[in-house]
């Protein structure tokens, strides 16, 4: 028997949505009972690696690129959930912010399986059936970089002091550090890695930097009233997501790609991957004023994965 409270409140949703109650129960009469297979949709998932020569392990190296781009989206849509919160809680953001962490030291570990994982010889053969396409053309981990902090810091350290909050979001994007993959600043020429990636996403990206602009972990960290932004949980949670992401993550990354490749070689789209990647060239730093200028100055360089709370000797603003 059904429970009369329960058909009342299943009434007044469907009213309140101009929908006919009665309608949907008929409806039920026809449907199939759901499973894990169709929920998931894991035929479509396992369908989706299509390799482009017949070494065995590009498998690997597909599959494992696709779980990276899983894990983008699970990160931004935690990102999402902060910037969209009116009322931002220190408890909601530290939360949200160890979730993304533990997604980033999922992708941080996860690097053994392409650094000891894959055969050498064969992925020196099949990734030059890859050219140009790279792991730089990830739109999703722009997307994680803009929505984590203010453009600025996201800029190519040599050109920061020339960018401000209202130079055109045009300007900045062609100034942004990870240009230096594929980009002559005194030519203008870019390769065509670079060429590909901006005729597909610079819209979007531009777009996406617009919404973002104010609505960054960063800039909602600072909006925080300044009792909130002193609670060391939230300043522990930034300070070790901001390092995660741009450092533990980043190194990882390098490391592995140091097994096949040597240091002054190129990546598969023929970037100077050394350059733009390693965090002691280009001092990327999401929350900057969360940590010491000693700390900054060796960002990349010195261990800091046992980080510490904020002394009061740090004014945050």
């Amino acid at each position: 028997m059904i429970d009369d409270k329960l058909m009342s409140d299943l009434n007044d949703k469907f009213n309140s949505i101009g929908q006919d109650l009665e309608t949907h129960l008929k409806g039920l009469l026809h449907n199939t009972p759901l499973t894990y297979w169709d929920y998931i949709q894991t035929d479509a998932l396992l369908n989706l690696q299509i390799r482009r020569s017949s070494l065995k392990d590009e498998m690997v190296f597909i599959l494992y690129h696709q779980v990276n781009e899983l894990l983008f989206k699970m990160i931004l849509w935690e990102i999402e959930q902060i910037a969209e919160e009116e009322n931002v809680t220190a408890s909601f953001f530290s939360e949200r912010l160890y979730r993304i962490s533990r997604y980033f030291d999922m992708l941080s570990s996860s690097f053994n399986i392409m650094g000891d994982g894959m055969d050498p010889e064969q992925y020196l053969k099949f990734r030059n059936t890859l050219t140009p396409a790279s792991g730089f053309q990830s739109a999703q981990y722009r997307m994680i970089e803009f929505s984590s902090t203010e453009l600025i810091n996201l800029i190519d350290i040599r050109f920061r002091n020339t960018i401000d909050r209202n130079t055109p979001f045009k300007h900045a994007f062609d100034h942004l550090y990870w240009q230096a993959a594929g980009k002559d600043y005194k030519t203008g020429k870019k390769s065509t890695l670079l060429t590909l990636f901006e005729e597909r996403y610079m819209d979007d990206f531009i777009v996406f930097m617009q919404k973002y602009n104010t609505l960054n972990l960063w800039t909602k960290f600072k909006d925080l009233p300044q009792e909130t932004k002193k609670n060391l949980e939230l300043q522990n949670a930034m300070r070790h997501y901001d390092y995660t992401v741009n450092v533990s993550w980043v190194m990882a990354h390098f490391n592995a790609a140091m097994k096949y490749l040597s240091a002054d070689g190129k990546a598969t789209g023929g970037s100077d991957w050394t350059k733009y990647m390693l965090p002691k060239y280009q001092k990327r730093i999401f929350f900057p004023d969360l940590w010491t200028n000693e700390e900054k100055t060796n960002w990349g360089i010195t261990n800091l994965e046992k980080l510490t709370p904020l002394d009061s000797s740090l004014n945050i603003e």
